[in-house]
This record gives C-alpha cells, structure tokens and sequence, in this order.
C-alpha cells in the first residue's frame, strides 16, 4: 500500500494523554542499560521485561538495538517475532535501519512503527521514502542530543557516539517535513543518571513541530515526570532504569499523574492505588 506523499499528509491530531512507554535497549540477545549510552551493563531478558511492562500497563514498548549501526544491521527481527506473542501494545523498534526494506523486515516481524537516526542523517530522503510506503504514523525520527551550549544541541548518531553538525531543533522540523509521523528525542547528557530529563531540550522540540514527541532520558523521581509536562509538554515518556530496576512501577506512575493533573491512559489501576 501507497500512502499519500508527506506534503499531502496532514499534521497528525496530538493525544493530550500522556503516553508512558517503556524503552528496552538490546545488545545481542540482552537487555541492556547504561549512562550516557555507554558503560553497558546487562539486565536480564528482554522477553520477560517486555511481558511484565506490558502486563504492568505499558503505552508502548520501544526496542533500540544498541550496535545496530557498528554492524549495518538490526538484529532484533527475532526479539519482535517473539515479543508479538504475549506484547499486545504498539511496539517500536529502532538501529541499523537502513533501506525501505530493512524496515519491511521489522513490520512484517510484528513492529508497528520504526524508528531511524543513523540513515536518516546520511539520507533524509530515506524518511519520505518510509513514509511514502507506510505513512507518516509508522515513521519515528530517532534524535540523541547533547548539549552544546546554552539551548543549544546538536543530533549524534551511532548511540552517542559520533557527531553530526546537525543542530537538533532544526533537524527535528526538517524531519517532521520529510514525513516521519513523531520524534523520539534522546538527552545523551541525561540518559541513566536519574537526575531529570533536559526539559528545555524537549520544549525546544515540542515548540518547533506538529507531530507527537516522546522525551527520554533522566528519569529518576516522579517530581521529574511533573517538571518535564509542565515545561516542555511531550505526549509520551520512555522509561528505562526505574523500571528495569524495580524504582516505579507503572501503576505508581499513573497514580501520581492521577493526583497532579497529568492525563494518562488506562488509569483504572492508578485509581485503585489512590483510593
């Protein structure tokens, strides 16, 4: 199926509940968490993790192959096949996507939406090439960000690894235009510290496209998760460290977004715990 070309594509109608997503990142056959996306320590199996987010209320789980882009190719066509077994939320998977085909791959596996760094930036036109095949809703524009000076950022690629001279809020419209349906926006300086997301990093996103954003990295308090809504205004949050080590819970999440005003999906579990 050919879907309309993304200067035809309307803006997509932007959910105000918060999406509380759950990031898995893999490397071989292991789930995996670092700082600052490296130092890599495993974590167990991503199948069982990915069965108890999902069981526990996860939106969405993100799957981000870590060396993907070392090695030109994903390796996680097997992880997704399986997960599509017991995950029965959106499921995004992400490094060493490449061509129209490596994405073909992934979506016949079981992933619903992809999401390219690395091939976007060496060939842009790869993002309206996806998005012209899947629609723009399939398409994730992948950005890790690090700071560079005040408000100031610029797009690495290859995990945090090598540089791009590309400024991130300009990259992000420039993707938004090409097609890709949302941004996921990685705060290198933030990732695995626990000290709080980059909030002024996500608002200089949200500000500049029309498309969902989801922000990650940081997450260590839930007064974190407050801060970064009331600041920068993302529709969804991927998590990682708090979960992989028991810090919060999904249902404890919704509860305090249930009592501080933040709109969350599938809250009837949070409701249980604030009675």
């Amino acid at each position: 199926m050919v879907s309309a070309s993304p200067s035809q594509v309307k803006p997509q109608a932007v959910d105000t509940a918060l999406r509380l997503i759950a990031r898995l990142d893999i490397k071989g056959a292991n789930l995996i968490k670092g700082v600052h996306l490296e130092g890599l320590r495993v974590v167990g199996d991503p199948q069982i993790h990915a069965a108890k987010y999902y069981h526990d209320g996860a939106d969405e789980i993100i799957y981000m192959d870590t060396v993907a882009s070392l090695y030109g190719r994903n390796n996680l066509v097997d992880v997704v096949s399986r997960a599509t077994e017991h995950v029965f939320v959106p499921i995004v998977v992400g490094g060493g996507i490449r061509s129209v085909e490596d994405a073909r791959t992934l979506l016949r596996a079981g992933a619903d939406k992809v999401a390219i760094n690395t091939a976007a930036v060496k060939e842009p036109k790869l993002i309206s090439q996806l998005s012209d095949v899947w629609g723009s809703s399939t398409i994730v524009l992948s950005i890790e960000a690090k700071r560079t000076g005040d408000k100031k950022w610029e797009a690495y690629t290859d995990n945090g690894r090598e540089r791009t001279g590309l400024d991130v809020g300009q990259w992000a419209e420039t993707g938004a235009r090409l097609g890709a349906g949302e941004i996921f926006v990685t705060s290198v300086d933030q990732e695995g510290t626990r000290k709080g997301f980059d909030c002024e990093l996500v608002a200089e996103i949200t500000k500049r496209v029309d498309v969902p954003v989801i922000a990650s990295g940081g997450f260590g308090s839930l007064d974190h998760l407050s801060q970064l809504v009331k600041t920068a205004k993302p529709t969804g949050v991927a998590i990682a460290d708090s979960l992989h080590y028991n810090r919060y819970s999904f249902d404890q999440i919704r509860a305090f977004c249930l009592t501080n005003g933040i709109s969350t999906r599938n809250i009837k579990s949070a409701a249980k715990i604030c009675s």
